[in-house]
């Protein structure tokens, strides 16, 4: 799989909404029904082994992150004609074997991927409580194989801004994974 980095979407944008099946509950659910303080999406998906590396430490964070009024959602928009693996079935299954908490969203259209402009696993965006992007970008430095551990330092100290009142600093840098796997 080729590596591929983040698009980083201007900061300062309104988050693109959307409505999608919560691969978990069965319920449709939108940007309204995860926003918070700060509201983290989240492009994810099964087999990418950039996500599953990152996945104990994208637990943790929403666990430490969930009780200050900060909203998640994760998002997967891979082809699942091509790549079963990643189907809503296997969805539901790999969030309860990592342990989400937060709604794990299926984009059959890519639409959504494509309004985030996000075009890799994993990907993340935090926006403000007025949903504009303040942060888009890495969880952290690591990477499987760099020898750096999972540690959530870059989208925490997004989140510490946003939920304390602060800018959050411009220099940030993307994130890089899996390529979205695009229908044809």
């Amino acid at each position: 799989m080729a590596f591929t980095e983040s698009n980083m979407l201007p900061l300062g944008m309104m988050a693109p909404s959307f409505l999608l099946p919560d691969t978990v509950s069965g319920k449709m659910t939108g940007l309204q029904d995860v926003a918070g303080k700060a509201t983290v999406v989240m492009f994810l998906c099964n087999h990418c082994p950039y996500v599953i590396y990152v996945n104990p430490e994208i637990v943790r964070l929403v666990n430490d992150y969930a009780g200050k009024g900060v909203g998640f959602v994760g998002i997967s928009s891979n082809d699942v004609e091509n790549y079963p693996g990643d189907a809503p079935d296997k969805m539901k299954l790999q969030a309860e074997k990592a342990g989400y908490t937060f709604p794990y969203l299926y984009d059959e259209t890519q639409e959504v991927a494509r309004a985030y402009d996000a075009a890799c696993t994993p990907d993340f965006y935090v926006f403000d409580q007025n949903l504009k992007l303040t942060y888009r970008g890495r969880l952290d430095a690591s990477r499987p194989g760099n020898g750096i551990p999972p540690s959530g330092n870059d989208l925490r100290a997004a989140l510490d801004a946003v939920l304390q009142g602060r800018e959050v600093p411009p220099k940030q840098y993307p994130s890089g994974g899996c390529n979205i796997k695009w229908k044809s």
